[in-house]
């Protein structure tokens, strides 16, 4: 085993701890779930962790992710706003606790809970029975409820080897989950699968599945538009043109990091040391 394998396990170790116990101490006293109106059924909820998708009508509610348990109830409140109607589905576009969190409070409740395998697999590793998707998928499914096909298929790994993209098919509006973000660079999570290949075959799927009216619902951030997706896989290209020729004559990555490759980007995207660091070594640089 080389040195490289026990440094990542040690950073996997330790991002897990630290996730714990940084959720342990979070006060969520003050978050405020709003609602906005995105296209014909479809909200999308705001307040402490990825955006929640909510699909609502007479025939009952889907939604999409569910953010941090503490928020649980308020996160209902909010939806009871929209609609008396009983919450049936919660697709989980991947794995993370910022929009897995709830899960075993909707799974109490008797809300079925949607995933891939692999989202399945990962969480059954850190989480209760009831908070675990009881239905699986490894190709497309389709909800038709409200009049309306919530079209939820698998894309490349990508921000994690679990991600989902779900298309309101009649509302118009894609949940992109955290592949794409409007509010800082790519988080190419590979400790939990992500590739940064995938989340470039990811975004252009993502692309090519919108329209020019539709309207794609990040996984953190506001509704953006299918030009806004190619901007965001352009600069990734743009990141990707730079560091690998930087890899490929050995340079450092402290080396990479010092020709700043994102400076472009920087003022938009915020601090690019993590996406920086996975592009690096997804282009075969060492970390030591």
């Amino acid at each position: 085993m080389t040195p490289r394998f026990f440094s990542n396990l040690i950073l996997a170790v330790f991002l897990t701890l630290f996730s714990a116990t940084t959720l342990a101490q979070r006060d969520f006293s003050n978050v405020e779930i709003i609602a906005h109106h995105v296209a014909g059924n479809v909200y999308y909820l705001e307040g402490a962790g990825g955006n929640i998708g909510v699909s609502v009508g007479e025939d009952g509610i889907v939604m999409i992710d569910d953010q941090f348990a503490p928020l649980t109830d308020r996160i209902v409140a909010a939806i009871r706003e929209l609609s008396d109607s009983e919450i049936r589905f919660l697709i989980n576009t991947h794995v993370h606790g910022d929009h897995t969190g709830g899960n075993e409070n909707m799974g109490r409740m008797g809300v079925l809970i949607l995933a891939r395998d692999e989202v399945r697999v990962r969480l059954a590793a850190q989480a209760p029975a009831d908070a675990l998707p009881v239905l699986t998928y490894s190709e497309s499914i389709t909800i038709h409820l409200n009049g309306e096909e919530v079209f939820a298929f698998p894309v490349p790994p990508a921000h994690t080897d679990g991600d989902s993209f779900i298309h309101f098919r009649d509302s118009d509006v894609i949940h992109a989950g955290d592949v794409f973000r409007t509010t800082a660079f790519p988080v190419i999570d590979t400790n939990n699968g992500g590739t940064l290949d995938g989340t470039l075959q990811a975004l252009a799927l993502l692309s090519g599945t919108a329209g020019p009216e539709t309207k794609i619902l990040p996984g953190h951030g506001g509704v953006s538009t299918r030009l806004d997706v190619i901007a965001f896989r352009d600069m990734i290209l743009d990141v990707k043109a730079k560091v690998e020729p930087l890899v490929a004559a050995g340079n450092s990555y402290e080396q990479v990091a010092a020709s700043n490759p994102t400076a472009d980007y920087n003022a938009q995207y915020g601090d690019p040391d993590r996406f920086l660091r996975a592009v690096y070594t997804q282009l075969g640089g060492e970390l030591e």
